[in-house]
């Protein structure tokens, strides 16, 4: 594929940037709020490389060339030979580093055969392989954070060896993502090399290892530096720059939906591009390329910065992005710089929007409830976007996690920052903004609470959108409540990927299909995947005293189910209640509707009229609450899931509940009408 019909180029250094931080898609704290939501068309923004003028690769790139610093002189941080910047580190983080650092040189590294490698072809098991491959990688971290922070050399040898060890993989992706090559899924094919998630995180960590420690690696050998630029540029950088094929790049996403995949790859791309090559043309061509490619992230991405994929990905989505941005920003000593754009911003200031309390999160889509967010990185965007509370949320992440296990996929170029940075937010001011209402209009999102700036009490959050989303469930009209910060009705999240997760039988997958997220099964169908199952007629308000989203939910299901309309309408009654009503008109009525409400506490339905739920099984104290409905037309049953999968025990515990509440007779014509309530 001819690269120069791919790209649109334009002189984006010279454009002007005026606009002002807008507020879309942040937090709202209105009295008062009314807003009804459509999805809108992307605009092809192009915010890196200005609006299309040519087709012609290249036109950039006096600009960018002129624009970076020359190599070798952009220093994101210390490399380990500034002795002073890391023997200025705190004596109890120096000392926690080196430990970790001499547990992992006593230990035999990991052994990945070529058999192991063929499990996800043949048995679907992802994690044989991408378990002893990350944990070659996690040791590998250890050792050249103790040997940075020590710096006596003791860790060479065995940095050497874990470096090694990485050159002679015969390829760099995961197994679950071979399938990009020619050849398909097998074997790798060292002839066609690929560029996943995988190549990406590994070529940047070989490269910060290479800008830490790379005249002490010489000591040992000064072929390992050869070996490892070599390898960089022809696993990573040679692809990226010749190929334009590739799904995540996003000219031809191959059905494949733009994702986390391209500012996790671009970012990486980036910082191995910026500190590896010495030729300032070639530097310049990367960041022209990576421009155009996230360009097209950027592109994609709703107007509001929420993210679809969910709080966790926001780590690699929004998060990515940033770092990207900040990449470019640093090497052309701020010549390159979109951080007053309010796409960026809104991006930022999501995974505020996002958090419940504590380590909750609203977890629609493939997202976990209960996740570590890397608050230095939250700091660090915060400080770029000038967006104080967004840098105060980050500090206060970083103080509720300082010493506690890493956040999930964290890389040596987010571990290093934060290290320098740590005397700087222990001056900060930390904050929790806890913000009563958000509203993401482009993703039909709401989040409500009680009242800002506590946990205590009912807090909702209740979606539209459509069931063709990225990391999607077919969840259309569903909502997630919590109880003084404890989950109450929620949504169960996606067990352990495996090779069905994203292939054509995902939505056999129960914790993926409409039945067991809290949404009425109709007629007997539940709702079907695709763009086109989307929700209507969405509306949004919130005042002092509550906060509501009313949809359409008819579309959502296939024909069959005979829905001529299904308004819902999920209200949070500040201090009081929530309430959820259904109002439905039937074509036909062939089975008895049922509303589906899922729970990880203990469930009492005795009472006619009145379902109790228990204390939250994850909580030390806290209160039950009651479920109340009509029992003259709708009868209470309890489905329970004996949970076996470790990812979802570590969250729920090994069971959870669905309370089915199931129509006594089939009108075509009725509303429905349920409360949650703290119990008395």
């Amino acid at each position: 594929m001819d690269e120069k019909i791919l790209y649109s180029v334009a002189d984006g250094l010279s454009r002007v940037r005026l606009r002002a931080l807008s507020t879309i898609g942040l937090t709202l704290s209105f009295a008062i709020l009314t807003a009804t939501a459509a999805p809108s068309s992307h605009p092809q923004r192009n915010l890196l490389g200005g609006p299309p003028e040519s087709h012609q690769l290249g036109k950039d790139l006096p600009g960018i060339q002129a624009a970076l610093l020359p190599y070798g002189e952009w220093t994101p941080f210390p490399a380990a030979d500034d002795r002073a910047s890391w023997e200025a580190l705190d004596a109890t983080t120096v000392s926690r580093l080196v430990a970790a650092g001499e547990e992992a040189a006593a230990k035999e590294w990991a052994v990945l055969p070529a058999t192991v490698y063929l499990d996800y072809m043949r048995n679907g098991d992802r994690r044989s392989y991408q378990v002893p491959w990350s944990e070659r990688r996690n040791r590998l971290i250890a050792l050249v954070l103790a040997e940075s922070a020590e710096g006596k050399g003791r860790f060479l040898d065995p940095i050497t060896n874990g470096l090694w060890l990485l050159f002679e993989e015969s390829s760099w992706v995961y197994p679950a993502h071979i399938f990009m090559q020619r050849a398909g899924s097998d074997l790798p094919d060292i002839n066609e090399p690929i560029v996943d998630l995988g190549v990406g995180e590994t070529a940047a960590l070989v490269t910060w290892i290479d800008y830490l420690l790379g005249p002490q690696l010489d000591t040992v050998s000064p072929m390992t530096r050869k070996r490892l630029t070599h390898e960089v540029q022809q696993r990573l950088l040679e692809p990226c720059l010749e190929r334009a094929d590739f799904w995540w790049m996003a000219w031809d996403t191959q059905g494949h939906p733009i994702n986390n995949w391209n500012p996790w790859i671009v970012a990486n791309w980036l910082s191995s591009a910026l500190l590896i090559e010495k030729d300032p043309e070639l530097r310049a061509r990367h960041v022209e390329k990576a421009q155009r490619v996230l360009d097209q992230f950027l592109n994609s991405y709703p107007a509001d910065g929420g993210c679809d994929e969910g709080p966790s990905y926001w780590g690699r989505a929004g998060a990515s992005t940033f770092e990207a941005l900040d990449w470019m920003h640093g090497a052309s000593g701020g010549k390159i710089s979109v951080f007053d754009e309010p796409l960026i911003a809104g991006m930022g200031r999501y995974i505020l929007t996002a958090h419940v309390g504590h380590e909750w999160y609203m977890n629609f889509a493939d997202a976990n409830a209960r996740t570590v967010v890397d608050g230095p990185l939250v700091y660090r965007y915060g400080k770029a976007i000038d967006d104080d509370e967004l840098a105060a949320f980050g500090v206060w992440l970083w103080q509720r996690h300082q010493g506690k296990a890493a956040p999930p996929n964290q890389s040596l170029g987010r571990i290093v920052p934060e290290l320098f940075l740590a005397a700087e937010m222990a001056k900060q001011t930390a904050t929790d903004p806890l913000p009563r209402d958000g509203w993401l209009p482009d993703l039909q999102l709401m989040t409500a609470r009680d009242q800002a700036g506590t946990t205590d009490g009912l807090y909702v959050t209740a979606k539209g959108g459509h069931n063709d989303e990225s990391h999607n469930h077919n969840d259309v009209g569903s909502f997630i409540a919590y109880l003084d910060c404890s989950p109450l009705i929620i949504d169960v999240g996606p067990e352990y990927y495996t090779a069905k997760t994203f292939s054509a039988q995902r939505y056999e997958i129960w914790t993926m299909r409409s039945t067991w997220h809290n949404v009425p099964l109709i007629n007997g169908h539940e709702q079907a995947p695709g763009r086109a199952f989307a929700a209507g007629d969405v509306q949004y308000q919130a005042d002092a005293t509550s906060a509501s989203l009313a949809l359409d939910l008819a579309a959502a299901y296939p024909a069959d189910a005979g829905i001529k309309s299904w308004q819902r309408n999920i209200t949070l009654h500040r201090g009081e209640a929530l309430s959820i009503t259904d109002n439905y008109a039937l074509s036909a009525a062939t089975n008895p509707n049922e509303y589906h409400y899922v729970t990880n506490r203990s469930v009492d339905i005795s009472k006619p009229g009145r379902v109790r739920l228990g204390k939250s099984p994850s909580a030390e104290t806290g209160r039950g609450a009651e479920l109340t409905y009509d029992a003259t037309a709708l009868e209470a049953h309890v489905t329970t899931m004996d949970v076996t999968d470790s990812r979802l025990i570590d969250v729920w515990g090994k069971q959870i509940h669905r309370i089915d509440l199931v129509e006594k007779t089939t009108p075509l014509t009725a509303t429905r009408t349920i409360r949650i309530s703290p119990a008395k």
